[in-house]
């Protein structure tokens, strides 16, 4: 069939699911990169966060995620998973906008502190990713069927790697300027997304859930939360992985949220004659490049098909995860916490295609957002308990202190893993 087809007498492009999903994912990962590669010098010299408000603003996100997440999975699997996303990249967009808007929102006055707004936007942002998490991947699982999305993802992260290099020039740019203009260029991002999303994104492969007669709406939400929970209470392999994103999350707030503080305020960076921003750019970029070889060469490596290879590699990268940051921890210079920082970032890229394909397979189609909403729901539990408490220790002790202790955090996220295998073997 053309790709030009003639719709209501004019022509228009169609794109395949697959298209479409890659290119959610390069938009998304653009917006992303965007933003948060040089957030941290925003949230420290513009708006005056300490350790513990760094972590206070994550856990806001999260406890968001918390409450809303079940909700908005539940409505993907009830109406639509289309509608979710779209619904999603609208609020993303609108948070990240009211984010960057902070610095002139307060002047000349306003009646809440800049940290107040902050924390309006991390809101708007946490209810916005509830919409996404687990719709997305439900979607394009439905829409291709679960034999074909392994490869799928693997290609997705190679996508969204690449998006996040032009990100990091654009952010750093950005913020040589002015350091809130990354978010409003983000926000902006996912505007243009959602516009292109509402032309072009189709929902073929979705089942409605039938509806029975006189049924209300907040009625056929519960039934579909019932279900969802019914078959992950009585799946153990579901139940494993819901504590291993408990902890998961917890170790990740704290790190996610401290190592650019670290690297300024107790390691310093070298006299290498270029701003903060770009060295954080280039550390970004950095991590990318890698990022897309070591992914490239896992699609190679590993057969994502059969269970015992996956559960030996999230094994070996969650032990490889925990030592990074244990090693970032106790970096004597700027060269040491680097070499872990970098290969922190490449496991990640690597470890996140291989664990949403394996949890995807596991998921029945009818549920599947809804589950995986809710084992998004324990990934910000852990976060919402374990942030503070990392965040906490860097305020009273020091910022080593925190990272240390969530590099410990996934001791039992490797020994759960290596449960999993055993099992296997």
């Amino acid at each position: 069939m053309s790709p030009l087809l003639s719709e209501g007498g004019t022509f228009v492009q169609r794109f395949s699911a697959s298209q479409i999903y890659l290119f959610i994912v390069f938009m998304m990962s653009l917006a992303a990169s965007t933003i948060f590669t040089t957030y941290s010098i925003y949230y420290v010299t513009e708006l005056g966060l300490n350790p513990l408000q760094l972590v206070l603003v994550g856990t806001v996100v999260e406890l968001t995620v918390l409450v809303f997440e079940g909700i908005t999975g539940v409505v993907a699997d009830t109406y639509s998973r289309r509608l979710s996303v779209i619904i999603a990249v609208f609020v993303l967009g609108s948070a990240f906008v009211l984010e960057g808007s902070i610095v002139w929102i307060m002047h000349p006055a306003s009646l809440l502190p800049a940290f107040g707004w902050l924390l309006i936007s991390q809101i708007l942002y946490g209810i916005g990713w509830t919409f996404l998490s687990g719709a997305d991947t439900a979607w394009i699982v439905d829409e291709l069927g679960e034999e074909h999305t392994g490869s799928l993802f693997m290609r997705s992260k190679i996508f969204g790697l690449s998006a996040s290099l032009l990100g990091i020039a654009v952010s750093v740019g950005l913020s040589q300027v002015a350091s809130n203009l990354p978010f409003l260029a983000g926000g902006v991002i996912y505007f243009v997304l959602g516009f292109i999303l509402i032309r072009y994104m189709k929902e073929t492969g979705f089942i409605r859930r039938e509806r029975a007669p006189h049924s209300s709406a907040i009625r056929e939400l519960g039934k579909t939360w019932v279900s969802g929970a019914a078959i992950l209470r009585h799946h153990p392999l579901l139940l494993l992985l819901t504590v291993v994103t408990l902890f998961s999350g917890a170790a990740s707030e704290g790190y996610d949220r401290l190592w650019p503080v670290f690297l300024m305020n107790e390691i310093g960076f070298p006299e290498i004659g270029v701003s903060m921003a770009a060295s954080f750019g280039l550390i970004s970029a950095a991590t990318t490049l890698l990022g897309v070889l070591a992914v490239y060469m896992a699609g190679k490596i590993i057969d994502l098909q059969k269970e015992r290879q996956v559960a030996a590699a999230l094994f070996l990268l969650t032990s490889v995860r925990a030592g990074c940051i244990i090693l970032v921890a106790l970096a004597p210079n700027f060269y040491w916490a680097i070499g872990a920082v970098l290969l922190l970032g490449v496991v990640a890229s690597v470890s996140d295609p291989i664990y949403t394909t394996w949890l995807n397979t596991k998921l029945p189609s009818q549920n599947r957002a809804t589950l995986l909403s809710m084992i998004s729901q324990s990934d910000a539990l852990g976060q919402s308990a374990g942030g503070p408490v990392v965040g906490y220790i860097g305020s009273r002790i020091s910022i080593r202190a925190s990272l240390l202790s969530a590099g410990f955090l996934l001791v039992p996220v490797i020994a759960l893993y290596g449960r999993v295998l055993r099992r296997r073997s």
